[in-house]
């Protein structure tokens, strides 16, 4: 049975709605995720849920098993995924406690995450030029208009920094001189691992502040953002809630579910054996 996704704060899925199902401890060869997955169900679908950074939230951007998270996922039968995300504007039509689905990503983290799984003797080069599934995009886009509970902006680019340290005055301002519209930590090394896991992913961005950049509104503070992210978080349930509704997570993509069906460049015959067994979920039907 394919699975829906749902990566986010450990608050996202306390909705009396979803009946729990399980939670589950996964094992992968790329260690431990942020902490267990919780299964619900709802609308008669099966739905994984797994907090970005653990449930007490004792993982930084900088220091989340990324690789072991969409493993995770890819190993739960996850055929689509939904991340939720904070993020800071750098736009002035782009307000705190609006919702952004941006369609590309710029990556500042300068690789300091792992953010491949072909990195041991196999080398495969998936196309990134569109980082998130559009057609799951334009559901989640759907629903923000159909709820109205706030302004959604679609498009734009989400800036990767790397965290866990906010912005300088000086780094923002240049994000904003290169036309970039939100700025965070995580969404770009999911985005990427998905691709390679052949999964489904759209990013669905909260906006909790104007990042640093702003001469009237308050720099960004921790508080501000904790702040923002309660209120953001009672949107975002509504909105997940109602794409799990509507999402047949049985459908095929295949610009998304065969990103590797043209990818792998190392031989079968060479890529080591060690190799092939860890990466047998993945990389199974093509080797």
């Amino acid at each position: 049975m394919a699975r829906i996704g749902v990566i986010g704060g450990s608050g996202l899925y306390e909705m009396k709605e979803l009946k729990v199902k399980d939670t589950l401890r996964v094992r992968t060869p790329f260690g431990e995720p942020s902490d267990e997955y919780t299964l619900c169900e709802y609308h008669k679908k099966e739905v994984v849920f797994l907090p970005r950074h653990g449930k007490d939230h004792r993982f930084s951007p900088s220091t989340v098993n990324y690789r072991a998270n969409i493993y995770g996922m890819k190993k739960l039968g996850v055929t689509k995924i939904i991340s939720i995300a904070a993020c800071g504007s750098l736009k002035e039509m782009i307000k705190p406690l609006d919702l952004i689905i941006p369609h590309q990503f710029l990556d500042r983290t300068n690789q300091a995450r792992k953010q491949t799984f072909f990195d041991e003797g196999i080398v495969a080069h998936v196309a990134f030029a569109e980082p998130i599934c559009l057609k799951l995009a334009e559901l989640v886009y759907t629903v923000t208009q159909g709820i109205k509970c706030c302004t959604t902006h679609w498009g734009g680019t989400y800036v990767n920094m790397e965290g866990p340290q906010f912005s300088t005055k000086a780094e923002s301002n240049l994000y904003r001189r290169w036309g970039m519209d939100v700025v965070g930590m995580t969404n770009m090394t999911e985005a990427r691992l998905a691709k390679e896991a052949e999964i489904c992913y759209v990013t669905l961005a909260t906006v909790t502040d104007f990042d640093c950049w702003h001469d009237v509104e308050e720099s960004v503070t921790w508080e501000m953002i904790v702040d923002n992210s309660r209120r953001n978080v009672e949107n975002a349930k509504r909105i997940v809630k109602e794409v799990i509704a509507r999402l047949d997570p049985e459908t095929s993509c295949p610009g998304c579910n065969e990103a590797l069906k043209y990818a792998i460049v190392t031989p079968a015959a060479s890529i080591p054996a060690v190799t092939k067994k860890k990466l047998e979920l993945i990389i199974g039907k093509y080797t």
